[in-house]
């Protein structure tokens, strides 16, 4: 039974030569075609790497044509609409609906289960205000800053031109341009993709200083501050890690390394980029400090921040004991979180590496108010957020702000293909072949950016309204509620242990992370003290 494939295919060659006497075209297809296959099933007997074609020689061969569409399988036909792998239909929907201009309402009711353990929502008010306006504006900047940033609370998180083409670069920043938002570059640095439209820029700076290096790959402080002067660059972002792939570093072969990437990166064409796991301009979180007061020097007074995925918590208590003591805080943290993406990580790195978003927010949320420098940081958010709701939940648990990338990548034709590391994206955001990236269209795709953030902001601020608020800021733990088992519900400002100002400062501290490590960090090490 193993071989009728492989038989049937082989007395079909001369059934087909000898109807090719009769009909010429049909019997030369036929023999043409069963040979062909003959000659597969020949050298799957044959061969010696593989055990279930040897076995099952032509039919095993359907496995893996199914295995190779599998991802596409489940994702078009099996999944249902909440199944997040790792977004679910009704996720990409939402974002493909907005960025389109299409009406989001939903007829007849929820389509989740309330019931379930775990299902959270936000607490409406029977006051409930009315804006003017869903531009909501964040200004971002300690007071060591004398340039502030007046910013969206939503803007597109960090993507290197590399990782994107540059055709999603350009529809990105363009569509932040006209959206009134902010485009962080990624560690990539600046391209000239970047520049064409004029958005708004968040420069990300990450260990491998590209675009401020030195051909040894130090970090080279006039080529900073002379991109830092360009009045698109509004914020600098010091990248500490990622959340898809915390405490790894990276490296762009050479082969990948165009004109235009090497342009951006500092670099030459096709020498490899080697992002290490850590920074050399800085050791312990003293050092971390006065790397941060010398980039806000070197850039002029524009707001210098952190972006970071929590892993030891002792570490970042070490940092807020150096914020203390040295008086030099950054003007912003971004905290990434475990689920954040990637176009390439370890599987390891992936599953089980770094925090999660929500304790991340909230371990660094409580030790910047139990020190006292809540009030001079902004926290901004990123990973897996895409609605309103999203947002809501994060403004609840502590933040300012939030970005979104994989969200914006959807907006300009992303379809969660999962090849972005191959070159092959169907839809042309996450690749480097011109025929592939040619076929995203910047004059069309842009709009949809600017439309995603538009209509997102819009129904963030139906959602302030709506619990009788004026500023996305102003959600507590109080409005946010979670369904802890089948006949309870409880507030996140319950749920969870909240500091009080200044709490740390005074020693006593009844908080299980801060009791165990938080007299085992210093601000002169990262270390375990």
């Amino acid at each position: 039974m193993r071989y009728i494939p492989l038989l049937i295919s082989l007395l079909l060659v001369p059934l087909g030569i000898a109807l090719a006497l009769w009909l010429p075209f049909w019997g030369g297809v036929l023999a043409a075609l069963a040979g062909l296959v003959a000659a597969i099933g020949l050298y799957d007997v044959f061969q010696t790497k593989r055990a279930v074609l040897k076995n099952y020689p032509i039919s095993a061969r359907l496995r893996f044509l199914f295995e190779h569409f599998r991802p596409e399988i489940r994702q078009y036909f099996l999944e249902s609409d909440h199944e997040e792998t790792p977004y679910s239909r009704e996720q990409r929907a939402l974002v493909y609906r907005r960025s389109k201009g299409i009406e989001g309402l939903r007829p007849f009711g929820t389509l989740r289960n309330v019931n379930a353990v775990g299902h959270e929502w936000i607490n409406h008010s029977m006051a409930p205000t009315h804006l003017d306006s869903h531009d909501f504006r964040l200004r971002i900047g300690g007071p060591d800053c004398t340039q502030p940033y007046d910013s969206s609370p939503l803007n597109i998180s960090g993507m290197s031109y590399g990782a994107l083409s540059p055709n999603a670069i350009e529809a990105l920043n363009w569509g932040a341009k006209i959206g009134g938002f902010a485009h962080t570059t990624g560690e990539g640095s600046i391209s000239r993709f970047h520049r064409k439209h004029g958005g708004d820029l968040i420069w990300q700076i990450g260990s491998g200083y590209f675009g401020c290096r030195t051909p040894e790959g130090a970090f080279n402080p006039d080529m900073f501050a002379e991109t830092a002067a360009d009045d698109q660059v509004k914020m600098i972002e010091i990248k500490l890690s990622q959340g898809a792939k915390p405490g790894h570093g990276g490296i762009l072969p050479g082969a990948k390394v165009t004109e235009a990437i090497a342009e951006a990166r500092g670099v030459r064409v096709g020498q490899d980029c080697i992002s290490p796991p850590g920074h050399s301009e800085f050791s312990t979180p003293e050092g971390l400090c006065a790397f941060i007061a010398r980039l806000r020097s070197l850039a002029g007074g524009k707001p210098v921040g952190l972006k970071l995925c929590v892993g030891h918590p002792w570490e970042f208590f070490a940092m807020a004991k150096a914020f203390h003591e040295t008086g030099i805080t950054p003007d912003f943290i971004t905290i990434d979180g475990a689920e954040g993406g990637t176009g390439a990580a370890p599987a390891e790195f992936a599953d089980h590496k770094g925090a999660p978003i929500r304790e991340g927010l909230m371990l660094v949320h409580n030790t910047l108010v139990g020190m006292g420098l809540r009030d001079r940081i902004r926290l901004i958010v990123s990973g897996k957020l895409i609605s309103a709701f999203d947002l809501c939940r994060m403004f609840a648990l502590g933040a300012d702000g939030c970005n979104i990338a994989r969200g914006f990548m959807f907006a300009v034709g992303c379809i969660q293909a999962q090849v972005c590391h191959s070159g092959k994206c169907p839809t042309g955001v996450t690749t480097q072949d011109p025929g592939r990236y040619r076929a995203l269209v910047v004059t069309e795709k842009y709009q949809r950016v600017a439309n995603f953030h538009r209509n997102t902001m819009i129904a963030l601020k139906e959602a302030v309204e709506s619990s009788g608020l004026q500023t996305p800021q102003e959600f507590t733990p109080h409005h946010l509620m979670i369904r802890v088992n089948s006949r309870e519900v409880r507030s996140a400002a319950s749920q969870y242990l909240w500091l009080e100002p200044g709490e740390l400062l005074s020693g006593t501290v009844d908080h299980p992370a801060f009791a165990k490590y938080w007299d085992r960090a210093r601000a002169d090490t990262f270390a375990f003290a």
